[in-house]
């Protein structure tokens, strides 16, 4: 079983989070934001991955610092629980609607960091959370997994369906690109022989 821990503790922020890949979906969250709490759970689930993160950060400043640190241990929890990245899809993508929302998701987990970015949200805020923090947080994990990820909004005029939908499909692609393909199970999934 793949699994993971990562304590993380700056002047900012003390994280605890483990994850484990071939989960059931489980999740126990404290970020100290209700709208992150809420999107991480939704991840997990439709990932079917088991995740617990407790964050105690400076919210009394903003959720800035808390959000970007999360994904940076989401995306070394995964670095680490993947190892060497033996027998993995590799590759996975959807569209997922919500309601009025549709998203385009795609993910390589390539070795190399890189976000596209192509969201519009409507609003600056859900709840008493920035909307620009979604994007912080993609970029922290994207660039500490070492994947490739990309959002692409089709259809949306509800920032927080816009939101939900993205961390939706970011669990399913997620899930779908680490899953193992039992007939390539000993092979790495690169011509370089790498990821």
């Amino acid at each position: 079983m793949r699994r993971s821990r990562i304590d993380r503790k700056t002047s900012e922020t003390d994280i605890r989070l483990a994850l484990t890949i071939e989960g059931t979906g489980r999740s126990e969250i404290d970020t100290g934001c209700g709208f992150m709490d809420h999107m991480l759970e939704l991840f997990a689930r439709h990932g079917r991955f088991d995740l617990f993160i407790q964050c105690d950060g400076d919210t009394g400043v903003d959720y800035h610092h808390s959000v970007e640190d999360i994904g940076i241990a989401l995306g070394q929890a995964f670095v680490d629980a993947l190892d060497d990245k033996k027998g993995i899809v590799r590759y996975a993508d959807m569209v997922l609607p919500m309601d009025e929302a549709l998203m385009l998701c795609a993910v390589d987990i390539s070795g190399r960091g890189c976000l596209g970015f192509h969201v519009e949200m409507p609003t600056e805020k859900v709840g008493n959370m920035d909307t620009e923090l979604v994007k912080e947080f993609f970029l922290a994990f994207t660039r500490n997994a070492d994947v490739t990820l990309h959002f692409r909004e089709l259809a949306g005029e509800n920032t927080h369906h816009i939101i939900e939908a993205m961390f939706k499909a970011f669990g399913r692609v997620m899930s779908g690109a680490c899953a193992i393909d039992e007939k390539f199970s000993e092979e790495i999934p690169s011509t370089k022989g790498v990821l």
